[in-house]
Formats: structure tokens, C-alpha cells, sequence
């Protein structure tokens, strides 16, 4: 198949989007397919020679806080969009940007198939208005992501069932296919040793952009109020816009300073193998591929019950969840884990088994397989 590949935002692997995008895009090349990505930004890596690369999106006043959050949005160039896909067999779009609304359309000029990912939450972007809890305002996001973008698709990837039921609820029934994004082979689990300096320390670990919708604070909160706060080392594997805010609340509540920073694909497989509890605070959350990868290498999680989070459902008991938004239940739950340890190793050898399902390669076969469904129904 000759692919064309969409994304709105796609740079650096700092951000679940981005990640699930690379995977698909170097799954597909390994298969043998001819792919182009048309995108604005790429991580240094990558072979630049496969990339279309656009001009980036001058959003005025806007930039900054596009910027805060670590990526770059690209300007729709129709002719350069146009020459990209006009030789293609099929085009999937990311995100229900403009680039991609654009890209859908014009390859539905050129009567060219079109599939699209479901990779953004409306919670995302409401959350920066303020407006992230207001049910009405969510529901007109997605109203208006299926207008733009998904009624013209000839199927749609949810990555999670949780999402499409929400999407479907508010838009009616699409043509749809259920795929994880899968987590990568080489998040496996083995034996890892703590660095010197926290090798006694009871490590949690958390993930994901530093942002209101990810809930950090509640984390925060939780280990100051717990019986163990002194034997507690907290590391965030994430970076964006509220890690000074985090880090003052620290500085005044949390005994050991908690460790910030962005940690390479390979320091996170030695990260979720020597950590001891991996907690999950997010009110938003459309799959969690940073909470799976933790769990398949049988780090057992504590994850959020938010309605609007799918990581709700990699709870496999009681202990396992806890009240969104709540740091007293989480401190408790953080307590309990602290303080049996057999029974953690009980549940690690549980969640190895539990991850086993989301392999990645099976997920991107999966992927492989919807692109070929919708051009054999072309055919026919």
C-alpha cells in the first residue's frame, strides 16, 4: 500500500500522540509499505528524507501556550498537501486539527479513501478554558470534530472502547475498529537495581504532561499526607507548563524533593523495573499507554476513577483505584501498597499477564488490517 499519514502535531516523542504515530508510521515500513508523513515537526531521529515537512502555524497571542506544551502545529498547504496524497492509495489522518481536516478533504477531492485516529479528548482542550468539567462544552468539541472531520472518514481507529462509546453516544454509530496503540517489545519486565542514591526509598512513579487534565497535585497531595511521606521518593517522567507549581508544593510539603525531568525510552524500561507502585492521577485520560507500559513489566498501578479516564479499567481490584481527585484515598491506597509487599508481588506477576493483550505488534497488524478492509471495500 502506498499510505499517506497525517499529523498535526507529531515532533519530538514527548506526548502519547506523538509515540502512537511513530509506532504506526515505522510498523508500516517494516511491512513494506510505502509511507509519507506530511506534518510540521519531527524528532531528530527519524530519516528526515520520509517527511513532508509544512511551515509552521503562526496562532498569534496562542503560540506560547502551544508552545508551553511542547509541540508545533503546522500551516495547511493545499498544493503541497495535494502533490502528497494524490498518488496514494489511502490517507489517514491523527487528528482532528486543521491539517488533517484539510488533508481529509482534499483527499476526498481526489477520491482517495480516508481513516482517522480518535488521539484527542475533548477534556484536552476545554481544560484550557477553564471549562474541562462542563459537559455542554465537551459535547459541542466533539460535535464539531465530527463535522470537521470523522462523518467524511470511511472508518475510524478508537484506541479504546471507552472512547468510542463516549464519541459514539453524542455522534451516533461510525464504522469503527476498536485497537490499542499498543505498548512496544521492549517494555519488558527484569531485574533492575534503584540508583544508589534512592536504592532505599519506596519509589512512585507517575507520567504524562504536567497539565491540570494529567492531576498531578492530587499525587502531590497524597504523599504529603501519608503515614510514609519520609521513605517515599516520587519521580514524574513528564515536562510541560505547572512543574514550577509542582515544585513549590514540594519544597513545602514533600520530605525527599521529588525527581522531575524527561527520561529516555531506555532509562523509563530500567525506571518502571525498579520503581515500586506506578500511580495514574489523570481526570482525563483517552487510553494511558504510560500507565501499560508500566503494568506490563508488572508495575502495579493506582489509577484514577475519573469518568472521564479510560485507565480506570486497568484497575483489576479495589486497591488498584482510587476516587478521582481525592488525595486522602490516595494516600491510603498509597499506605496500603507500602506497607504489603508480598501482596504487590502477588499483583506484579497478575499485571505481566493482564498487559499481555496489548502487544504492540498484534495492535499495529490490527491497524494493517482496517487500511486494507476499507480499500477491498473500495474494490468491491
Amino acid at each position: 500500500m502506498n499510505i499517506v499519514i497525517v499529523c498535526d502535531i507529531l515532533g519530538k516523542k514527548n506526548n502519547g500522540t506523538s509515540i502512537a504515530s511513530y509506532n504506526l508510521i515505522n510498523y508500516l515500513k517494516s511491512k513494506g509499505h510505502s509511507v509519507k508523513v506530511v506534518c510540521c515537526d519531527l524528532d531528530e531521529n527519524e530519516n528526515a528524507d520520509e517527511f513532508i515537512v509544512l511551515n509552521k502555524l503562526n496562532l498569534g497571542p496562542l503560540n506560547k501556550i502551544v508552545e508551553r506544551n511542547g509541540v508545533s502545529l503546522p500551516l495547511s498547504d493545499k498544493k503541497v498537501i495535494t502533490n502528497a496524497i494524490k498518488g496514494c492509495d489511502i490517507v489517514h489522518v491523527m487528528l482532528p486539527f486543521p491539517l488533517g481536516i484539510t488533508a481529509c478533504h482534499m483527499a476526498k477531492k481526489l477520491g482517495k479513501p480516508v481513516t482517522a485516529g480518535f488521539h484527542c479528548q475533548a477534556e484536552l482542550i476545554s481544560s484550557h478554558l477553564g471549562l474541562m468539567n462542563v459537559d455542554a462544552v465537551n459535547t459541542h468539541i466533539y460535535k464539531r470534530f465530527y463535522s470537521f472531520l470523522y462523518q467524511y472518514c470511511d472508518a475510524i481507529h478508537y484506541p479504546t472502547q471507552f472512547i468510542c462509546d463516549v464519541f459514539e453516544n453524542i455522534v451516533g454509530k461510525t464504522n469503527h475498529y476498536i485497537i490499542s496503540n499498543g505498548v512496544n517489545k521492549y517494555m519488558v519486565p527484569k531485574s533492575c537495581l534503584k540508583p544508589e542514591s534512592i536504592k532505599n526509598k519506596f519509589i512512585i512513579l507517575t507520567t504524562g504532561r504536567l497539565c491540570k487534565e494529567k492531576s498531578h497535585i492530587t499525587l502531590f497531595k497524597a504523599i504529603a499526607l501519608s503515614k510514609h511521606n519520609g521513605d517515599i521518593q516520587l519521580i514524574v517522567a513528564g515536562q510541560g507548563p505547572l512543574k514550577k507549581r509542582l515544585e513549590k508544593f514540594a519544597d513545602e510539603n514533600i520530605i525527599n524533593k521529588p525527581i522531575i525531568k524527561y527520561f529516555s525510552r531506555q532509562e523509563m524500561v530500567d525506571l518502571v523495573n525498579y520503581a515500586d507502585l506506578y500511580v495514574h492521577p489523570a481526570k482525563a485520560e483517552l487510553e494511558g499507554i504510560a500507565c501499560l507500559e508500566a503494568l506490563v513489566c508488572g508495575l502495579v498501578p493506582v489509577v484514577s476513577d475519573s469518568n472521564k479516564s479510560a485507565t480506570k479499567d486497568f484497575a483489576i481490584s479495589d486497591k488498584n483505584i482510587f476516587i478521582c481527585d481525592d488525595e486522602k484515598d490516595l494516600a491510603n491506597k498509597i499506605d496500603y501498597w507500602f506497607e504489603h509487599p508480598k501482596e504487590k508481588e502477588f499483583f506484579s506477576s497478575k499485571y505481566i499477564e493482564f498487559g499481555e493483550k496489548f502487544n504492540q505488534d498484534e495492535c499495529m497488524q490490527k491497524m494493517e488490517q482496517m487500511f486494507l478492509d476499507v480499500l477491498n471495500k473500495r474494490i468491491k
